[in-house]
């Protein structure tokens, strides 16, 4: 429950209980529970909406890029970053 052990959760309610008195501490407790149930509902339904909704497939309009097979070479071999500046176009 968030980390909250009995002893922690003992001193929030009695200092909830001086600060807002007998008569209002049972007032908000149900307002609280009540918020929290209707967030609970919404979270779930959301979630079952999420769970009925399938991705549909992505077409894409632009063609698959062309492939090599590996063992196959370039006909023009790349440099490597270091060999640009000694290679030389006649």
């Amino acid at each position: 429950m968030f980390g909250i052990g009995m002893p922690e959760l003992i001193l929030i309610l009695g200092i909830a209980l001086i600060v807002l008195g007998p008569k209002k501490l049972p007032e908000i407790a149900r307002a609280l529970g009540k918020g929290m149930a209707e967030f609970r509902r919404a979270t779930d339904e959301l979630k079952d909406e999420l769970t009925r909704i399938e991705p549909e497939p992505e077409t894409s309009k632009t063609p698959p890029p062309d492939t090599q097979p590996a063992d196959t070479e370039s006909p023009h071999p790349q440099a490597a970053p270091g060999e640009e500046s000694e290679r030389k176009i006649h």
